[in-house]
């Protein structure tokens, strides 16, 4: 008896996905429960499950192909039985899905993997995965290439001959002089294309249509780190062992900005139609970045929420966005959007407004810099750059400055966050 594999409920207002790649060969032994087949949607990538065990008997959508929810992904045989060959299988033999094992016993590999594994004449089983459930990505085979010879040249990547060049004119050297031994150019292909994947399409719909939309400006201000991270070297230590999670500064920053939108309510809002619509609850997303591209989960009910329960939050989000594993209720319905570029060495940036959401806020890298005291002395300090980009069409520059001015506060004086003043 066959029984049909089909894409699954992906959340409210998400109808279609793409598959992207296969766990299993038609023909491999599947168990009940055991993810076969994963999707990619706009927000979150998913595995689908065998609904029983057997044998998986059909692959009828491959890698690429974009299905809907409720249609059929392939079947498992529950007898047990093999299945009949398939068109795209030569003399035979079942064609491995893309993006799945070229044999048993071998790891999954990516399309653009596997094309280079031929390339350098590798074997899967020569290269250590590194990709998420243990599959094999480009840079894994790059790293395995290492002590091997170029690949092979294909059609389209001819070999390169040099020009023709007067004896003891190499490199422009004068013919007294022997040519240095040029290094070797990097092997691997000159270009890749690769489709864009439905989340990456997706990021960049909206970040577009923020600025097609939104009536954007930006404003910036720095906030002296010093208190901030003298009262977190203070007490790190016994709050993890009280909470059993690390004190990080973002929780400092999740509570001065829900203290500043409280005090400033349009930039808690969002325009729909011709309504402006006041949030009188504090969502905040925090962007992650992941190798699919930018995520923002949402931390709910920031301003009921503890210190630990915050960072507990954004430690598992962090996690989880990284195995892909966050559902469509965990990165909807946010307020507030922070994003922090520091993390990766930036200076300052401009956010991008998250729609529908009215304005972001970005953190930027902590660096020593020499500021001048109120006495006149000069001291180095521990300095951040923040910046908040909003919809000028319900936020007046007055509030957006403002608003940072007061976050800006917050941080410098975080007892201010404990007393709610």
């Amino acid at each position: 008896m066959a029984t049909q594999i089909t894409v699954p409920t992906l959340g409210e207002s998400v109808t279609e996905a793409t598959v992207a790649s296969w766990y299993k060969n038609v023909g491999d032994t599947v168990t009940a429960d055991e993810p076969v087949v994963e999707l990619e949607t706009d927000k979150v990538t998913v595995e689908v499950n065998a609904p029983a065990g057997g044998t998986l008997q059909e692959i009828a959508c491959p890698a690429d192909t974009t299905v809907e929810v409720g249609a059929v992904l392939g079947s498992v045989d529950e007898t047990g039985a093999g299945a009949a060959p398939t068109a795209e299988g030569a003399g035979g033999e079942a064609a491995p899905a893309a993006g799945a094992p070229a044999a048993a016993g071998e790891p999954a590999a990516s399309p653009a993997a596997r094309k280079l594994m031929e390339e350098y004449g590798l074997d899967a089983g020569r290269v250590t995965p590194t990709g998420k459930d243990g599959r094999i990505t480009k840079d894994d085979v790059l790293k395995a290439a290492g002590s091997t010879a170029a690949p092979e040249k294909s059609a389209e990547q001819p070999a390169e001959e040099p020009a023709a060049r007067p004896a003891g004119e190499a490199a422009g050297r004068p013919a007294e002089e022997p040519a240095a031994a040029q290094p070797a150019r990097e092997t691997g292909p000159r270009e890749e294309r690769v489709r864009m994947t439905r989340l990456r399409q997706r990021i960049a719909e909206r970040l577009k249509s923020a600025q097609d939309t939104a009536a954007m400006l930006s404003t910036f201000n720095e906030v002296d780190m010093t208190n901030l991270l003298a009262l977190r070297q203070r007490y790190r230590d016994t709050f993890e062992k009280k909470h059993d999670v690390r004190l990080g500064i973002m929780s400092f920053f999740v509570k001065a900005v829900v203290q500043a939108l409280k005090e400033f309510p349009a930039v808690n809002a969002e325009i729909d139609g011709q309504d402006i619509v006041y949030k009188n609850y504090y969502d905040i997303g925090i962007a992650v970045g992941t190798e699919q591209g930018l995520v923002v989960p949402v931390v709910r009910d920031c301003d009921n929420r503890s210190f630990a329960d915050i960072e507990k939050a954004i430690n598992d989000y962090g996690r989880r966005a990284r195995d892909g594993k966050l559902s469509m209720e965990e990165l909807t319905g946010g307020t507030f959007t922070i994003t922090n570029g520091g993390v990766y060495g930036s200076l300052l940036s401009t956010p991008i407004i998250n729609p529908p959401q009215s304005a972001i806020m970005g953190m930027h890298k902590t660096q020593q810099r020499p500021m001048v005291m109120e006495d006149g002395r000069i001291e180095a300090r521990p300095m951040m750059y923040l910046a908040v980009s909003y919809d000028h069409r319900i936020i007046d520059g007055k509030e957006a400055v403002s608003f940072l001015v007061r976050v800006k506060e917050n941080v410098e004086d975080p007892s201010r966050l404990v007393l709610d003043v």
